[in-house]
């Protein structure tokens, strides 16, 4: 489960720095996209692994839209693994056995505490959510506009160029970052390393 998990979000953070498209899917070939929104200094245009090599605005999207939706989860892990890491719990119990969600670790160590039931729902509730909510249904304006045509964004056409900038490079950041405090939690057993090292351990996961 460790394994698979740090692989998954390693093959995620490869795939964040491909360029984003401004505009909807379309059936042109294109060799070049060095225009795209996501093509910024320093590394301007970076595909080490070549995947966008011969790739059509068809390849190009659903790489966006993997990268986009790659990007959310991992800023909701991060700021989950931050909340519970302070010790915030939801109050009462996990199970009708008496399971605190309070006595549950934070990070990868907490998935030997979830009663094998409550894993289950949640995987189960996250299939849920990739099979009937969060899909794009092809009214969007771009890869991973899951709006599908129900409202609409205010703000003028670079205000909202600049929205989806900061998003995909939000997420892009917290790939890297959840994947930094799964390796570190795995190595030291202390994920916020920044902390150690200025004399402020976390105390991650002390007295659980």
């Amino acid at each position: 489960m460790k394994t698979v998990a740090a692989l998954s979000l390693l093959a995620g953070s490869a795939l964040a720095f491909a360029p984003q498209q401004a505009g909807k899917s379309s059936s042109a070939v294109s060799a070049s996209f060095e225009d795209a929104l996501g093509v910024q200094p320093p590394l301007g245009f970076w595909d080490p692994l070549n995947i966008l090599e011969n790739a059509d605005e068809e390849r190009f999207n659903r790489l966006r839209y993997v990268e986009i939706k790659h990007g959310r989860i991992a800023m909701l892990a991060v700021l989950g693994h931050i909340h519970t890491a302070f010790g915030a719990r939801v109050p009462g119990n996990i199970d009708m056995s008496g399971t605190s969600f309070a006595s549950i670790k934070t990070g990868i160590a907490g998935l030997s505490d979830i009663p094998q039931a409550g894993l289950i729902q949640i995987v189960a509730f996250i299939g849920f959510l990739e099979v009937f909510i969060m899909k794009d249904k092809g009214a969007g304006e771009f890869p991973g506009d899951l709006r599908n045509g129900i409202f609409t964004w205010k703000g003028t056409e670079e205000e909202l160029m600049q929205k989806r900038a900061i998003e995909l490079n939000n997420g892009r950041a917290a790939q890297m970052g959840i994947l930094g405090l799964m390796v570190h939690e795995q190595l030291t057993g202390e994920p916020y390393v920044l902390n150690a090292l200025c004399g402020v351990p976390s105390g991650f996961n002390a007295g659980l």
